[in-house]
């Protein structure tokens, strides 16, 4: 990818962050992506591109943005680290008493979104999602670093704080709690997996002309069908 050397021009008016930012543009110049080089899988073709992004050594290749919704439309996005996925669908791990667990809890249906610019492209996934069993939450949770263990114990996520010294405080106190054995999981922490309806494959090329193909699961059967979407 080319980085443009073009440079926005300050807005006008009385406002003083006004910008115009249209000059800000990057060439795309991958290879296509045709129906050929796809996985009859698209999980077998997200693991595909996936570790591709690992080889080219992307950071964190396993962040996405996740949409969720509340039962009365409000939308809300943040990123979050996929921690596992299979034929059964895409996995990461939560505070349960946060905004995004509230959400799913009125609206099972989410969104998800992996970025790789490096590699021109991009990954939309929708589906629905639902709470791991507590065996996976507990795995999972003691395969994490002891300070991320007490991290999910100290932050009361989507709260409000006064100070991040109360954090702070707090998890002092936790690893005064906890040092004389193991970190338990709290009753408030675990996973949530989405279950996918459609895997969208994205490719940038030239002059906008992206190959998107787009895999949705047909009912009553769940088998997949692909179909080629305009860019």
């Amino acid at each position: 990818m080319k980085t443009s050397n073009a440079t926005s021009n300050e807005g006008n008016g009385d406002d003083p962050v006004s910008r115009d930012v249209g000059n800000l543009r990057e060439h795309y110049d991958n290879a296509e992506l045709s129906h050929g080089d796809l996985d009859p899988d698209p999980i077998r073709q997200f693991d595909h591109w996936f570790r591709e992004a690992q080889e080219a050594d992307l950071s964190e290749p396993n962040a996405m943005v996740l949409a969720t919704a509340g039962g009365d439309g409000t939308l809300t996005t943040r990123a979050v680290l996929l921690k596992a996925f299979d034929s059964r669908g895409f996995v990461f791990f939560t505070n349960y008493q946060s905004t995004k667990a509230r959400q799913i809890a009125e609206n099972t249906g989410v969104a998800m979104n992996f970025l790789w610019l490096p590699l021109q492209r991009q990954i939309n996934i929708t589906g629905t999602a639902e709470k791991v069993t507590t065996a996976e939450s507990i795995k999972y949770f003691l395969s994490r670093p002891y300070g991320s263990q007490i991290g999910a114990w100290v932050s009361n996520q989507s709260s409000v704080i006064s100070s991040r010294k109360i954090l702070q405080m707090k998890y002092e106190e936790l690893k005064r709690k906890f040092r004389a054995g193991k970190v338990p999981i709290p009753d408030h922490w675990g996973g949530f997996r989405v279950n996918p309806r459609s895997i969208e494959f994205w490719q940038g090329l030239p002059n906008r002309l992206h190959d998107r193909f787009r895999y949705v699961r047909t009912e009553p059967d769940g088998e997949w069908t692909i179909e080629r979407l305009p860019p």
